[in-house]
């Protein structure tokens, strides 16, 4: 009898421990130690799904109830990369006609017959009851199941069948080439021979499902990313959640008089974060550099809308045009700000901060009064206030020197 894990004692003495043991297991059992539910194939498709939107393993994870670790349990050994469906042959038996061929074994059918009423050849009957146990021992769940596990052959791709071509990626990776540059390279070194090129596709595939065992896994540090999973692509992105805002009106529909900066009242607004989920809501004025700060409880699009409201309503009429924000999930409810203040809300691209330039140029101003790591839920909206004075009346090389208060205040007298 094999002994028990700890147990080092004979006879009673060790009847005893096993009781132990097995009673510290079944409680560990009945407390939810031991038990992991496995997903279901519906999740394991939500999951790729969620993945290839671009959602994060934590994100995915919260969606399931479960750690992020789980989730890179199931996307690791695919290396991030979602595995082909898989179907059946048109010409292949299904399931109801194995048990078709089952039914007709227990009623001692000839293969011809069954054949027959099946429409198959009687060939391909016969082989079907001889490879999956014979006429006695024939099973149609089982002959299934066996038909799946037969029928992954994958193919090999070309970097396993070329040994050249696969000793040349590997070589142009350790003088870090990307695998997009490597394939180009290729397509330019040898035009017209399709067998000494492969598509960047196929080598981050061979680098990241090492079951392909093609590309050692070393190599993946030369990568600029480092990372051990694929992440999706750029356009695989745009079904991110950030971008799912109801009537999102996109920059490419702003106005072309908005790009000079000749007309003023067409703000850029953004939220600046700090440790602790304490947030700052900072707007810009395109054309005088004009900055607004004002002071958020949290990034829920009820309070952002409400503070922004609320600073929007202090502004003169002729100064109230447009708002341009990032895709951030704390402007969703842009109607009820343009309802309320009569300003337009445009929608940046994704990941592209230059067309809130203005913004993003102010953000990293304010690093100077609110470092990295500053709990901005502190400052009140007088402190704020004072801050935004201070860059407000600095003289900027964009306006020839003058300074964003100036410019602002002639454009309120003039409107005046």
């Amino acid at each position: 009898m094999k002994s028990l894990p700890g147990s080092k004692k004979k006879g009673c003495s060790q009847g005893v421990d096993a009781t132990l043991y097995l009673a510290g297991e079944m409680e560990g059992v009945a407390m939810g130690r031991r038990f992991r539910r496995g997903y279901t194939a519906a999740e394991k498709t939500e999951m790729w799904d969620r993945w290839q939107r671009g959602e994060s393993l934590k994100s995915i994870g919260r969606a399931f109830g479960k750690e992020s670790s789980s989730v890179h349990f199931q996307l690791s050994p695919h290396g991030g990369i979602r595995p082909a469906a898989r179907r059946r042959s048109r010409l292949a038996l299904t399931l109801i006609e194995r048990e078709a061929i089952s039914r007709g074994l227990a009623a001692h059918q000839s293969a011809r017959s069954m054949a027959r009423l099946l429409g198959r050849a009687p060939s391909t009957v016969s082989r079907e009851i001889r490879r999956n146990g014979g006429y006695n021992r024939y099973r149609a769940a089982r002959a299934d199941e066996q038909a799946w596990v037969r029928a992954c052959r994958p193919k090999l791709c070309k970097l396993a069948t070329s040994p050249w071509l696969r000793q040349s990626v590997a070589r142009k990776l350790r003088l870090l080439w990307s695998p997009e540059q490597i394939a180009g390279w290729l397509k330019r070194a040898y035009p017209g021979d399709e067998r000494s090129q492969v598509s960047h596709e196929t080598i981050y595939r061979s680098l990241f499902v090492q079951a392909r065992g093609v590309l050692k896994k070393e190599l993946l540090l030369h990568l600029r990313s480092q990372r051990t999973m694929r992440r999706p692509g750029a356009k695989k992105w745009q079904g991110d959640a950030r971008g799912q805002i109801k009537d999102m009106v996109s920059i490419r529909e702003r106005p072309a008089s908005v790009e000079d900066r000749a007309v003023p009242g067409h703000w850029e607004g953004d939220l600046l974060s700090g440790p602790q989920n304490s947030y700052i809501a900072t707007l810009v004025e395109r054309h005088t550099r004009y900055v607004m700060l004002v002071k958020v409880a949290n990034k829920e699009t009820q309070t952002v809308i409400s503070a922004l409201i609320k600073q929007s309503k202090k502004l003169p009429g002729e100064l109230k045009k447009s708002l341009t924000w990032d895709r951030g999930k704390e402007l969703m409810d842009h109607r009820k700000f343009s309802l309320a203040t009569d300003i337009d809300v445009y929608f940046c691209d994704p990941r592209s901060p230059w067309q809130r330039g203005s913004n993003e140029n102010t953000n990293g101003l304010l690093r100077q009064y609110f470092p990295k790591g500053t709990d901005l839920s502190v400052y009140s909206q007088a402190q704020l206030n004072k801050v935004a004075r201070q860059l407000n009346e600095r003289p900027r090389k964009t306006l020839g020197f003058e300074t964003p208060a100036e410019r602002f205040n002639a454009c309120v007298a003039s409107t005046g």
